[in-house]
Parts: C-alpha cells; sequence; structure tokens
C-alpha cells in the first residue's frame, strides 16, 4: 500500500533536486508545465491531463514572487487546454521584465502550449520537437468540437440564407473567437518582430491553415520569421523529462535493446 505513495514522494524529491540544480546552473527561475497521461482506479480509467485555470493560478504565482531581475526558464510539455487559462500564463509571463524562455523538449500542442511559447523572449526546442495551430475548437451540436475557420468557411460556401440559425450563431463565435486570438498573438510577438510580420505569424496560426493536430516543426516556426527560435535544448531538461513517467501498461508498446550493446562472446570459454 505504501509502495506507489513513496516511489511518488522519491520521483518528486528527485525532480526539486535536479530543478534545483539547473537553476544554479543558469541562474534562471525554473518552472514546469508538464502534463502527462496519468491512470487511476482499479479499472485504469486513462486521465489526460491539458492547460487548466488550477495550472494559470499556479504559474501566475510563481511568476510574481520571482524577482524582477531573474529570467524564468518555464519547461513546457502539453497537449494544450483552455485558451482563457493559457491566455492568463501567456501575458504573465510577457510582462516579467526580465528574460524569459520557454523550452518544449517534446510537444506543446493546441493553441495552449503555442500561446504560451509565443510570449518568450526565444523558443528552445528539441529538433523533432513541435508547436500546434492556434485553430479555436468551438462545441458544436451534439457536443462535437468543430474547428471555428471550418465553420466560417462552411457558412461561406453555402451562404447563409441556406444555414439554419444554430449554425449561423456558431458562425458568430467562430469570427470573434478567431479574431480575439489573432489579436492577442498580435500582441505577444509584435515586440520582437514588427506590427506587420506579427499579423502575418497571427494568420498563420490561427486562420485554419493547418488541421487542428499538425505539428509545425522548428524549421516552419523559423520560416514564419523574426521569432528566436534555437535547437540547444539543455541537457537536464531531457534527465527532468525521465522522472514525470507516463502511467504503466500492461504491455509495453516501444521496446529496443540499450545502446551501446556489449559485443557478443566468440568462443565456448568466453561464454
Amino acid at each position: 500500500m505504501l509502495s506507489p505513495w513513496l516511489s511518488m514522494r522519491s520521483l518528486q524529491h528527485a525532480r526539486l533536486r535536479l530543478i534545483a540544480f539547473m537553476e544554479r546552473k543558469y541562474g534562471a527561475r525554473v518552472i514546469t508545465m508538464i502534463h502527462r497521461q496519468e491512470k487511476i482506479g482499479l479499472l485504469g480509467v486513462p486521465i489526460y491531463r491539458y492547460i487548466d485555470i488550477e495550472d494559470s493560478e499556479a504559474i501566475i504565482r510563481a511568476i510574481r514572487t520571482t524577482p524582477p531581475n531573474m529570467p524564468i526558464m518555464l519547461i513546457l510539455h502539453t497537449p494544450g487546454g483552455l485558451v482563457l487559462a493559457a491566455s492568463q500564463i501567456a501575458k504573465a509571463l510577457k510582462a516579467h521584465p526580465a528574460r524569459k524562455v520557454v523550452v518544449i523538449p517534446h510537444y506543446a500542442m493546441s493553441g495552449g502550449g503555442t500561446l504560451i511559447a509565443l510570449a518568450a523572449d526565444e523558443i528552445i526546442m528539441d529538433p523533432n520537437a513541435v508547436l500546434g495551430p492556434l485553430d479555436l475548437q468551438l462545441s458544436g451540436p451534439g457536443g462535437i468540437y468543430l474547428p471555428a475557420p471550418s465553420i466560417l468557411r462552411a457558412v461561406e460556401i453555402k451562404g447563409k440564407d441556406k444555414v439554419d440559425d444554430q449554425t449561423l450563431i456558431l458562425a458568430d463565435m467562430a469570427e470573434k473567437a478567431i479574431n480575439q486570438v489573432k489579436e492577442l498573438v498580435i500582441e505577444l510577438v509584435k515586440d520582437k518582430v514588427g506590427e506587420e510580420r506579427a499579423r502575418y505569424i497571427a494568420d498563420r496560426l490561427v486562420s485554419g491553415y493547418y488541421t487542428h493536430d499538425y505539428p509545425i516543426t522548428v524549421e516552419q516556426l523559423r520560416e514564419m520569421g523574426g521569432l528566436k527560435v534555437s535547437t540547444d535544448v539543455p541537457p537536464e531538461i531531457y534527465e527532468l523529462m525521465t522522472l514525470y513517467p507516463q502511467a504503466r501498461t500492461n504491455r509495453p508498446g516501444i521496446e529496443y535493446l540499450p545502446h551501446p550493446i556489449a559485443p557478443r562472446p566468440t568462443t565456448r570459454d568466453q561464454r
């Protein structure tokens, strides 16, 4: 009964020790927002973590208690989440006077993760890490989530006089949501890239050029122009990620031999 609790406490202490080491080494306040899939209950019901209001409260508190002259390093690993919570985090990070760096070791998807990354002075990504587009998802009929740009496009194709009132209301909400997020993106990046380039970046990320789960790579982010993006991920970040293990499953989905492999004995005596 005590084993899972002791294991969790051991991992927590190991993470805190590594975070303290990183703060001394890089001279920055280290904040992590790492969302992993967790399993609970006897039947192993999956629980998916995402950016919510509790996350925004905790991170804003951490930013507020950071001295104004101390840089912040935010380690981000998330499938996304609430735009409200992500917007609060992004604005609080943007307002911090000292240098801000967001490190993405694997992915920061959906609008939430990307918004927070755009608030930083520098984005550091693993060469294979990705961001996600900011195409907002609105709840449609039957609880199905629909991309806001696609709602507007459907109304444009069919014509306003050939869709029902509910679709027209959705289209109105979609247009407002797109404009609001575009303005937020412009606010976050225009001091780094200029007004014109900021509007271009906002349009590319928000206007529905990509599907919701489309991976935006380091190269594509650089091609948008003006954003400071590097692939120099501190080695301690990868070590830290191993201290946030995924929930165990009965059968491993990924298996491989450790590398380097020791040479096999060639004679009976050696065996």
